[in-house]
């Protein structure tokens, strides 16, 4: 396996947030885009986990439940009045109920909410105030975590997450080709099973883990780092002309 490139300064000059930057996927990506050389407001509605995760000099934590648009309005307005309107914002935050999601004729109409409050809700509201904000910088970047089972009928037993991730992937979409001639780019990517405390109801079942690992052509579970690039790519001035896409990331997963 080669060696996953390391940083190379290319989001020098911006100014990024990462919703759901306290752990996982979106601290990694967070963490990277400090080693590029950016401003990065660390969201999460773990204020504590987000302390704990910024400790660069060009961090900073934002106490943010993307749940709750008060939240959200007050973390942007924050980060504005210090000079911070990002115009790069990475829309990550999500939950996956382990024990709780099932297929749809067994699926309770709470867990459905609490799912899509995060993870589309969420998205909807983060990607509503990004907007506002770079409407007033001149336009920018924003990069959305979808997720195979968006895609395709990987997530079966999990109605309420996979039909939240689709809905994503519309929402980046629409979103795209609103405001694509003012400057603002929106992108997808789909990761695929990564190994973090997302999943660790997985990780630590060897006959689940094996047989997701099973349905991925390069024969493994992706980490954090297979995905780092591909989000400082869609972050930076090198894809300036890619908007709508969904990237998938996932070892070949979404191709079978």
């Amino acid at each position: 396996m080669s060696p996953v490139p390391g940083p190379s300064g290319r989001l020098s000059g911006k100014t990024a947030l990462v919703t759901g930057a306290a752990a996982g996927i979106g601290r990694a990506v967070a963490d990277r885009f400090v080693a590029e050389g950016a401003r990065v407001a660390y969201a999460d509605r773990d204020a504590a986990g987000a302390r704990t995760a910024a400790t660069a000099a060009t961090a900073r934590p934002v106490a943010m439940d993307v749940t709750d648009e008060q939240s959200v309005a007050a973390g942007f307005a924050a980060l504005a009045a210090d000079g911070w309107v990002p115009d790069v914002v990475v829309v990550n935050a999500g939950v996956q109920l382990f024990g709780e999601d099932a297929a749809v004729a067994d699926l309770d109409l709470d867990v459905w909410r609490r799912t899509h409050d995060v993870n589309l809700t969420g998205a909807f509201l983060t990607l509503k105030y990004a907007v506002r904000g770079m409407l007033t910088i001149g336009g920018g970047s924003i990069v959305l975590s979808g997720s195979p089972t968006g895609v395709r009928g990987e997530g079966s037993d999990f109605t309420a997450y996979a039909s939240s991730k689709a809905g994503m992937h519309g929402l980046g979409r629409t979103v795209a080709a609103a405001y694509a001639n003012r400057g603002i780019r929106v992108n997808t990517v789909i990761p695929p099973y990564t190994e973090t405390g997302l999943v660790s109801t997985i990780t630590q079942d060897p006959a689940a883990r094996a047989a997701i690992v099973s349905r991925i052509p390069m024969g493994r579970a992706g980490t954090t780092a297979d995905l780092e690039g591909v989000y400082v790519f869609l972050a930076s001035d090198d894809s300036a002309f890619a908007t709508g896409a969904a990237v998938a990331v996932d070892g070949g997963m979404t191709t079978l």
